[in-house]
């Protein structure tokens, strides 16, 4: 087989850029090792920027989001017993909207299947020479010959890990604490997501429908699901947030390192990072999917200018254009993370430091702009 632009991964990143690039008159095929069923079940972040429901939007796949989806417009900080609330839409125009990662996916591969475009789960990537993919599916091995490659299929994919040797730099923070998460059903106890410093430890409200809700903790990394039962995880919940949690059946729960990580550049020739493939940030400030949706429609562009305009000056740029938004996001997740959890080790200064930074952060028209503008999502 060949194609213009083979995309390995059918996660936001890859189905997003495959569906710039038909809009464009780009042939594309989408190769995805799980199946179907997993990849529209995978639980993820759910907060979209304004920039990335509006793209959704202009895509024809934002029917449903803007149906099913809850257009915040601001979000709360809580500290010292008080709520502070941070009006995105009165600061910056804009709002964000809450959409499951998984709806978005499930949004966009309905799309591609009813263009009858090449889309092929259980497609097991297992080699990258140059353009061409190598794959299996139902024990059958092919070839994919392309012009050019767009990995896009998470930070454990095979696109990164076949590029050679030396051929990228990389940067990498652990982050000394990691989130017990879990899915419950139970009604929201706030209407907007709910950011909690407390003396125990960070903990977030979040939620994905009006009766699921997402919730967090700040626990140890290392942190042993078996140590944590339901009652535990229910107080520990409302110590740290002081809302009025209903209890409700825990849907799913997992406990999540955090980490910062980016490489450069994000090309290698002809085949192109985006998204998890070329960087990971801590989910504190909601940023993961959507700087991966920023990437692909950087390379669409590219791709387009190269195909329309027979130029290659955006392809040229594509790492640099993306690693300026790269190192804005990982800048303000980092911030986020370290101004709300509770770092171990500190005194009671260090307490003290981060509860006048949340104090000024809410109290601070500039700083609580500036908190804003980074959280509905950076212009383009």
């Amino acid at each position: 087989m060949r194609t213009q632009v083979g995309i390995v991964g059918a996660g936001p990143a890859g189905l997003v850029l495959a569906r710039l690039l038909h809009r464009a008159g780009i042939d594309a095929v989408v190769l995805e090792r799980r199946s179907r069923s997993y990849v529209e079940s995978r639980v993820r972040a759910g907060v979209l920027e304004h920039g990335t429901a509006q793209l959704l939007d202009e895509l024809g796949v934002g029917q449903r989001m803007r149906r099913e989806g809850m257009e915040h417009r601001g979000i709360e900080l809580r500290f010292g017993g008080a709520g502070h609330r941070i009006d995105l839409a009165a600061l910056t125009g804009k709002t964000i909207t809450v959409y499951g990662q998984q709806e978005v996916v499930k949004d966009l591969i309905a799309a591609r299947l009813a263009d009858d475009l090449p889309l092929h789960f259980e497609a097991e990537v297992t080699g990258v020479d140059g353009t061409v993919l190598e794959y299996r599916q139902n024990g059958v091995r092919h070839r994919l010959e392309c012009d050019f490659v767009a990995g896009c299929d998470g930070s454990h994919g095979v696109a990164r890990m076949a590029l050679p040797d030396g051929a990228l730099r990389t940067a990498e923070r652990v982050h000394p604490y990691a989130w017990l998460g879990i899915l419950a059903r139970s009604p929201a106890a706030a209407e907007e997501l709910v950011y909690a410093y407390h003396e125990r430890g960070f903990a977030l409200h979040s939620m994905r429908t009006p009766d699921i809700t997402r919730l967090y903790l700040q626990v140890p990394p290392g942190t042993e699901l078996a140590d944590w039962p339901d009652a535990r995880i229910w107080d520990e919940l409302r110590t740290r947030l002081d809302l009025p949690l209903q209890e409700g059946e825990i849907l799913e729960r997992g406990v999540t390192a955090m980490r910062s990580f980016a490489v450069e550049p994000m090309r290698h020739d002809k085949l192109f990072l985006a998204g998890d493939a070329a960087h990971i940030v801590p989910p504190t400030g909601a940023k993961g999917m959507n700087l991966a949706v920023a990437d692909v429609r950087v390379l669409a562009e590219a791709l387009a200018a190269h195909y329309r305009d027979h130029t290659d000056e955006l392809l040229d740029s594509y790492s640099a254009t993306c690693l300026r938004r790269v190192w804005q996001v990982q800048r303000f997740s980092n911030w986020m993370t370290t101004m709300l959890h509770r770092h171990d080790g500190d005194d009671e200064f260090g307490h003290r430091v981060q509860l006048a930074e949340l104090e000024y952060v809410t109290r601070s028209t500039a700083a609580a702009t500036t908190l804003a503008e980074n959280y509905v999502g950076l212009p383009r």
